[in-house]
């Protein structure tokens, strides 16, 4: 039988379990399970078997559940579920995660199970939900160890069996003076081959890299794909230990960067998602449409402009899709590889500079190259060696133009403060539409007198 057979005889045997009740029979294959497997047969359940779920696991099992599903797939789930027994599931999980699904809540259902919630946990989420979203703050974790400097290891040591298991990781442990200051940082491991009697103090690391509270979280991305670390401590102004930032946060934080950037460059406010309607899809994309509809109406505006010219030589026509197109390939490459230098910062200040450079310089071998080659196909196809020549030094301005249009508005819209993946592929291709049609019709009108 194939894996996907398998899974779902499966699925159909743990829904039949569930509808009939059969708790045992239920909790023991379900349980048996990896999270994520629970998760995926979780949001595949009608509703009326998933109140029935509900009731045959702890709100701390339905937590471990909770955690695997994505955000976009929350909303319906806790607003279904019986508010007590929400709210006691939010409290079993991770701090950060809670505050995730929160924000996807409306704010009435939000502040419903935060009062239904004891107040130990409903004080942790309600400072996390203060920061500003997209913040180190919204995305950090309040379960971390922190100990004390004048502790000695053996101390730690007690410390953390009693601590670990409430904590979102371990491997980690961040030093801090009597006023919580963040002070040092040492590993398990250090902990573990230390002797018992050796103070924290002593055998600490204080190069200590933070983040503040209010980094923005592609930054904080940024700074532990750098260091290649689990976990990064964050700080207040005046470098109080608030949370940590854990790796498996941050890969969250790269996926939805990542997916924020891609619908831009293809020109979608917010990447469709399998369940969406077509009317909800089409709400997405509209308003770029929209704007590239009245771009597009500006380009057919300038061509207007040079009716006579086409009129005197019509054949020129046929070449306007093929400039305006290899303007369109050419800004799109360019662009691709600025976004992605800015986004990754691997480009610096000079390096910036070089890149333009670079980029100046390959849309000039290309243009070269491809308007040898077009003047060539042109005049054996037309027998026109001018017009050949004309398209040629039209090919060639365009993909040198429209190459450095495509790193260098990325680069204007990031010193304006605005995320450079605006700055979409069919933006930038309408922009080098008009472009091209400037320089090909420009030139067509000032050397008419060798075409006619």
């Amino acid at each position: 039988m194939e894996n996907s057979n398998i899974e779902q005889f499966f699925e159909e045997e743990l829904q039949m379990f569930a509808d009939n009740e059969q708790i045992d029979s239920f909790r023991g294959q379900f349980l048996g399970m990896h999270p994520y497997e629970q998760a995926s047969f979780f949001i595949e359940m009608p509703k009326e078997t998933r109140l029935k779920i509900y009731t045959y696991l702890s709100p701390e099992e339905t937590a471990d559940v909770m955690e695997h599903i994505e955000l976009d797939d929350i909303k319906p789930l806790f607003t279904e579920m019986d508010p007590r027994f929400a709210a006691m599931v939010l409290a079993e999980m991770a701090t950060d995660d809670a505050v995730d699904i929160l924000n996807e809540l409306e704010k009435d259902v939000v502040v419903s199970l935060l009062t239904l919630m004891d107040d130990k946990n409903a004080s942790e989420i309600k400072e996390l939900l203060h920061y500003e979203e997209k913040s180190a703050g919204s995305i950090m974790t309040t379960e971390f160890i922190s100990v004390y400097e004048h502790k000695t290891v053996r101390e730690v040591m007690q410390f953390l069996k009693a601590e670990a298991p409430e904590a979102e990781t371990i491997y980690y442990l961040y030093v801090v003076d009597e006023d919580k200051h963040l002070v040092g940082v040492l590993s398990l491991r250090d902990l573990i081959i230390s002797e018992p009697d050796v103070q924290i103090a002593e055998m600490m690391s204080e190069k200590v890299l933070s983040v503040s509270v209010a980094k923005d979280q592609e930054d904080v991305a940024q700074m532990i794909r750098d260091y290649d670390f689990l976990a990064m401590p964050v700080v207040d102004f005046q470098n109080h230990l608030l949370g940590i930032i854990t790796v498996d946060d941050i890969l969250d934080v790269m996926e939805e960067e990542a997916s924020e950037d891609y619908s831009m460059l293809a020109g979608v406010s917010d990447m469709d998602r399998p369940k969406d309607s077509a009317f909800i899809s089409a709400k997405k994309r509209l308003p770029w449409l929209v704007i590239l509809l009245f771009l597009g109406i500006l380009t057919a505006s300038l061509i207007g402009q040079f009716e006579r010219t086409l009129e005197q030589v019509s054949v020129l026509a046929i070449f306007i899709p093929l400039i305006a197109g290899m303007a369109g390939n050419t800004g799109t490459q360019a662009l691709a590889v600025a976004v992605r230098g800015i986004t990754t910062g691997d480009y610096g200040k000079q390096g910036k500079m070089k890149l333009v450079a670079r980029e100046a310089g390959t849309g000039l071998i290309n243009g070269i190259v491809c308007g040898i080659l077009i003047t060539v196909i042109v005049y054996f196809w037309q027998d026109d060696f001018f017009l050949g020549v004309l398209v040629g030094l039209s090919i060639m301005a365009t993909l040198v133009i429209a190459t450095l249009a495509g790193a260098l508005v990325p680069m204007l819209m990031d010193r304006l403060k605005i995320d450079p993946a605006v700055a979409s592929g069919p933006f930038i291709t309408t922009i080098n539409d008009i472009i091209s049609v400037l320089i090909y019709f420009g030139l067509a009108t000032t050397f008419m007198q060798y075409l006619v």
